[in-house]
């Protein structure tokens, strides 16, 4: 089924570029981005949302545990660096 008149975006053509795409895609503008076009008229966004939504399942609120989208596993050393001081005080 075509989704996108204005791009000639089928529903396949937004599962495909969900489950192809190496970053999680949550939003129509990342859809867009990954198919190389961009929005029109707009009037597509809530249908390509509710597509992402049913093709990330679980997901689609928030990773969990295991899921092949989490980074957790990744981002851990830059929440670390995040969290230490920029800076210390040398002791006197």
């Amino acid at each position: 089924m075509i989704v996108c008149s204005c791009n000639v975006l089928s529903d396949h053509d937004v599962r495909n570029a969900v489950t192809a795409a190496s970053d999680l895609v949550r939003n129509p503008k990342q859809i867009y981005g990954c198919l190389g076009c961009s929005a029109e008229c707009g009037r597509c966004a809530r249908t390509i949302k509710t597509i992402i939504d049913e093709a990330l399942g679980a997901c689609a609120k928030e990773c969990c545990a295991g899921c092949p989208h989490t980074r957790a596993a990744n981002d851990e050393p830059a929440q670390e660096a995040a969290s230490a001081p920029a800076f210390a005080l040398a002791a006197c």
